[in-house]
């Protein structure tokens, strides 16, 4: 999940969106508070205004507070609504019942008819409230000073509410941006999975190149692998010849070498002779595999097929003429019109390899059968000989391992039956019976 595209740019994305919508309910917070002391500010001017006009001097020089202010939370002791009027030449003081027996302190004395707004003037308790002053001066020369404030506390109530009723919302908002995200990261990469399947086309023998219409960004990256695929097939066609060179070459001394044994054989050197031929032997089969080799290089084809008898036949009609083969009985239990998904050539060489080996090691027969199942197609070679004890059984794929003192071969037979059906996505798998070996090939079906 680490190494997946999709996974980090949706993770960026995710992360992105969170601390955006972070940032931006803090911002939110800071407006909605800013706003709310605003609103609280311009109705304390109101209050403010109606308190200036219900204050007057009396006759000895006192102030005096008409009892009758709108509000009735000016009333109420504590309410969190406080006024307050201040004569700074006789320091008398009125103020609401609401601040009961407390005062506010006011800062400095401002310019007259200045109106200012405090935010932390501190209240009954020593709680900050909000508070517009403002110093008056009447037509006598005498000054007063009026404050109307109100406990913070509302401000933080309101944000607090707000805040509860935004969290909701911006979490249903990153939800719906994430899930937008995926989607468009989905879109956006869709093109690279048809890009994939192209190359499983490729790789599976269902077209020779990169058939797809990738956008520009990808593109290059197309035009790219079929430039390499171009170059494969040229050096894979390279070697191909090679091999068949090589393998031509090696035909006439291989002749040459028959023609000596034969000669040696008339003149009674048998011993010599065999020894001879036995590595003439191995040198054919080591030829015989690297043709199969080249010949399965560039891959095989996915419509490749062939009847499983017609093959069986040719092959064991060939091993009937060995020494191994002439004293024992062969059955093919296969229809005449089972086919395999398999190139005719390389079923022989399965076929071949396998039914030589069983003939080596069987007692009296060689049993050849094939069925299908509903994703594959089974190919199995049985004899009723001694198998293969478990410890050797890995062995026996390997190159050049011969499980048997009898000599006459190269131990290459079942690492070519391998090579081929690896090939083909097959399996190989081998197992002792009651008597006997048997092995099975299966090849799975096309599409």
């Amino acid at each position: 999940m680490g190494n997946s595209i999709r996974f980090r740019l949706w993770s960026a994305a995710t992360i992105s969106i969170l601390v955006a919508l972070a940032i931006a309910g803090v911002g939110l917070r800071y407006l909605f508070e800013k706003n709310v002391e605003r609103r609280i500010v311009s109705e304390l001017t109101v209050d403010l205004n109606e308190l200036i006009g219900a204050t007057s001097f009396a006759a000895d020089g006192r102030l005096s507070v008409a009892p009758d202010l709108t509000d009735p939370r000016f009333i109420n002791p504590l309410s969190g609504h406080y006024w307050q009027v201040e004569d700074p030449a006789s320091h008398s003081l009125v103020r609401s019942r609401s601040l009961w027996d407390a005062t506010l302190a006011l800062p400095v004395l401002g310019a007259d008819g200045e109106l200012r707004k405090i935010e932390e003037l501190k209240g009954p308790g020593g709680e900050l409230t909000i508070a517009v002053e403002r110093t008056i001066t009447d037509a006598d020369g005498r000054s007063f000073r009026a404050v109307v404030a109100e406990d913070h506390r509302s401000v933080e109530v309101s944000v607090r509410e707000y805040v509860r009723d935004l969290a909701p919302a911006l979490i249903v908002l990153a939800v719906a941006l994430m899930a937008a995200f995926f989607i468009q990261i989905t879109v956006g990469l869709a093109p690279l999975e048809n890009l994939r399947v192209a190359v499983r086309n490729v790789v599976t023998q269902r077209t020779a190149r990169l058939d797809v219409a990738a956008p520009s960004e990808v593109q290059p990256l197309a035009n790219e692998i079929n430039r390499l695929l171009d170059a494969q097939e040229k050096a894979l066609a390279r070697a191909r010849s090679r091999a068949t060179d090589l393998a031509h070459g090696l035909k006439t001394p291989l002749q040459v070498l028959s023609a000596d044994i034969r000669a040696l054989r008339k003149k009674g050197e048998t011993e010599l002779a065999d020894e001879i031929e036995k590595s003439a032997g191995a040198i054919r089969r080591h030829v015989e595999r690297e043709l199969a080799r080249a010949r399965l290089a560039p891959g095989v084809s996915s419509k490749a097929s062939c009847r499983v008898g017609e093959a069986a036949a040719g092959v064991i009609a060939v091993v009937k003429r060995t020494p191994s083969g002439k004293q024992l009985s062969f059955v093919i239990d296969v229809t005449d019109e089972f086919r395999a998904p398999v190139d005719e050539g390389d079923l022989s060489e399965i076929l071949g390899n396998l039914v030589e080996n069983a003939a080596r090691f069987a007692r009296s027969s060689v049993h050849v059968g094939a069925f299908a199942t509903a994703g594959e197609v089974i190919v199995t070679v049985a004899d009723d000989g001694p198998g293969i004890p478990d410890a050797d059984r890995e062995s026996a794929l390997s190159r050049g391992i011969q499980l048997d003192s009898k000599g006459g071969s190269s131990g290459l037979g079942l690492a070519i039956v391998s090579d081929i059906v690896e090939a083909y996505d097959g399996r190989l798998t081998m197992a002792n019976a009651d008597p006997g070996l048997v092995v099975t090939i299966a090849l799975p079906r096309h599409g």
